[in-house]
């Protein structure tokens, strides 16, 4: 899954893409600025592939995690804000931020949203990666709101996705930037941070954490360790679906990029992500990175292909105002 350098694919770009056949896309701010520019953008992306059914990706959560901004999209919140709301309430919320996210992405063409967030936030965090990202310290209610999330955007025809898988909610430091590492005990672990992705298992695709988790497998982020990804991921936590890794170009992995794609495949990822459209870098992680295999292409072929449901978005958005206004 690759990404690309600015609003239009180049000459370049277009080469590459057809030669290399990635899996999909994913944008980014730097992709994004007008709905017409959007949608030509992503319909070019799978002209290079000759795949219109090729995934695009964009991290559209709500709050500040959100490319698509107004004044042509949604202003939405975060999932902190929602979570502050009654039971009730919270549960409407993140299902209408999920429908309008939908609604936003299926006009474009964008057919997955790396969403929800289900971290759970642990006290005495001090960096801000996840924050209000998250729905809160109760793993019941993330995971509560998590599936409301997942389900709006299942109604509006675009696939969640759960991440980060198995927990970023512990991490101190940033993973854009460092190795985090999580020294929590496998038990807490299990009974919080991986409780609401054991009960979002079905959701049909998943993304890692770059997360050192100490007392599982030390030294060895998650995205590389094939203790976590088989026997956390795939069987204590249950999920069978497709999983990418994180972003590889993410400092909390070391090594050459084509280096960080092989050890993330062997550990069991179905899948590579490389976001930030550098040409040498793809070029090193194409080259590292063989077609999917045969575990990786029968998730790919079990992925559902929701249909929009109908839905009145001015409705919708006044509705979700009203319980915002409330918080």
């Amino acid at each position: 899954m690759l990404g690309l350098s600015g609003l239009t694919v180049t000459a370049d770009e277009a080469a590459f893409f057809a030669a290399a056949q990635p899996l999909g896309f994913i944008l980014f701010a730097r992709n994004v600025d007008t709905p017409a520019q959007v949608s030509a953008l992503v319909r070019d992306l799978r002209n290079c592939v000759g795949r219109d059914d090729a995934p695009v990706l964009i991290d559209q959560e709500g709050g500040r995690v959100a490319r698509l901004r107004p004044p042509h999209w949604h202003a939405l919140p975060a999932a902190a804000e929602i979570s502050n709301l009654p039971d009730d309430q919270a549960v409407e919320a993140a299902w209408l931020t999920g429908r309008l996210i939908a609604h936003d992405c299926e006009g474009l063409g964008i057919n997955v949203a790396c969403a929800p967030t289900l971290d759970v936030l642990a006290p005495g965090v001090k960096t801000e990666v996840i924050g209000d990202r998250s729905y809160g310290s109760d793993p019941n209610r993330v995971a509560l709101l998590g599936r409301a999330m997942a389900d709006g955007l299942l109604a509006g025809g675009v696939l969640p996705v759960a991440k980060h898988i198995p927990g970023h909610g512990r991490a101190q430091v940033d993973s854009h930037f460092a190795l985090p590492t999580v020294e929590a005990a496998s038990e807490v672990l299990a009974a919080i941070d991986f409780a609401p992705f054991h009960a979002l298992r079905d959701i049909p695709l998943g993304m890692t954490a770059h997360i050192d988790y100490s007392e599982i497998d030390p030294g060895v982020p998650a995205t590389w360790s094939f203790k976590i990804v088989e026997d956390v991921i795939r069987k204590q936590i249950g999920f069978d679906g497709f999983l990418f890794s994180d972003d590889l170009s993410m400092a909390a992995l070391g090594g050459p990029l084509g280096e960080r794609a092989t050890r993330s495949l062997a550990a069991g990822c179905d899948a590579v992500l490389h976001c930030n459209g550098q040409m040498d870098e793809m070029s090193a992680v194409v080259a590292a990175t063989p077609p999917l295999g045969d575990s990786a292409f029968a998730r790919w072929q079990r992925i559902p292909h929701p249909k929009a449901e109908p839905f009145d978005a001015v409705a919708g958005a006044a509705a979700l105002g009203r319980l915002m206004a409330i918080a």
